[in-house]
């Protein structure tokens, strides 16, 4: 799939066939995040992969919006440090977000579909996943095969008009 097919296509999943995704391409996925920028080229992040039935039940109790997770071929966990510091928390959000948006994307450019959610309970995640202390998740992302339809270039988004949205020199 080209680029911009793979942008329009992706598309939050939220249910996904038992299929499995292979091994390359599930490090495709990671390496996405991997390469995604970085303010300063921090690299605060790490991701860890789950796919283990009993582990991806858990995960997705630990955010209310995260019950797809369960169902997941795979799901990744984006992991920062547990700063106390606004300026670093805010870099490594973004950083982490960035992240996220480049696994999502290859994952399409794959047929691939992808749902992300957020972590309520830390504690119980710190806890499956074996973090230390001073490690948190900042976002979950489900990976799987789509099991409504396969992805495809949306023709007519669910957005609000680029007219509206974009604004040229000023408001």
């Amino acid at each position: 799939m080209e680029t911009w097919d793979a942008i329009r296509a992706r598309r939050n999943v939220r249910a996904y066939s038992d299929r499995p995704i292979n091994q390359p391409d599930l490090e495709r996925i990671l390496r996405a995040g991997w390469l995604a920028p970085s303010a300063s080229n921090r690299q605060h992040r790490d991701f860890v992969v789950s796919s283990d039935r009993d582990q991806l039940g858990q995960l997705a109790e630990v955010w209310q919006g995260a019950r797809h997770v369960a169902t997941s071929a795979a799901t990744v966990v984006v992991v920062i440090p547990a700063s106390t510091g606004a300026r670093d928390r805010e870099l490594d959000q973004f950083d982490a977000g960035q992240a996220v948006m480049a696994m999502m994307i290859a994952a399409s450019d794959l047929g691939i579909g992808s749902g992300h959610a957020s972590v309520g309970d830390q504690a119980r995640a710190r806890r499956i996943l074996g973090l230390p202390e001073d490690q948190e998740c900042a976002y979950m992302v489900a990976f799987g095969y789509p099991a409504d339809r396969p992805l495809a270039p949306l023709t007519k988004p669910n957005r609000r008009p680029f007219a509206e949205v974009v604004h040229w020199a000023k408001w």
